[in-house]
This record gives C-alpha cells, structure tokens and sequence, in this order.
C-alpha cells in the first residue's frame, strides 16, 4: 500500500508520521501541503473517512485559522465552502494529512496509524 501524505517539513507532528512510516518501511509519496494543498476531492474523500465532521479537517490551533475566524464562522459554512477554503489554503488543513487507497488519517495518532499501516 503506497500513502499519499499531505505535510509541512517545519511540523514536528508531520516529522513524527514520517518517521513511524520509515521505520514500518511503508512507501509513500511526500507532498508540500502549503504548496499544494489536497484537491477538493481529496478533502471530500477525506471528510467521509471522518465521518463528515469538518472541523476535524481543520488545523484548528493555526495562525491562519485563527487569524480568518474559521471557528466562528465554520457553523454557518457550506460543506462546499468549507473544502473549497481548504483546498486554496494548506495552512488551514490539520497534517500530516495522509490517503492510503480507501482509507486516510488527518494527525498523527500512533494507534490509529497502526491499524491504517
């Protein structure tokens, strides 16, 4: 199984997901996620995966969030307006952000990516 993931090389939590793939020798594809955000199909799989909950998709302790007012305004936000700021904002996703086939992980929770890897 080959993972596509979505990270930022200054996030020590991205670091963390990189290293327990390397050291399960799982093959993945590393992608910029502020250079190239996921595309709105990629959050929308992503969305399911999580049960349609939004905010889970959402770095929610970021600059950027914060700075847009995200929390205040996510309730009253489209499912289509939602993945389409996500889409054109990487900063705003929660990363590692990581898409293996039919599954996917946003964070890094070693339990939950063990059952994933």
């Amino acid at each position: 199984m080959r993972v596509r993931i979505y990270e930022n090389s200054k996030c020590s939590t991205c670091r963390k997901a990189l290293k327990f793939l390397d050291n399960r020798n799982v093959a993945y594809e590393k992608v910029p996620i502020v250079e190239t955000p996921p595309t709105k199909a990629e959050l929308k799989k992503m969305l399911a995966l999580q049960g349609g909950n939004l905010k889970k998709l959402f770095n929610t302790s970021g600059e950027v969030y914060r700075a847009m007012k995200i929390g205040e305004r996510l309730p009253s936000m489209s499912e289509s307006e939602a993945l389409e700021l996500l889409a054109s904002n990487g900063k705003l996703i929660k990363r590692p952000f990581a898409l293996a086939g039919d599954k996917g992980l946003v964070g890094f929770n070693e339990d939950e990516w063990k059952k994933l890897i």
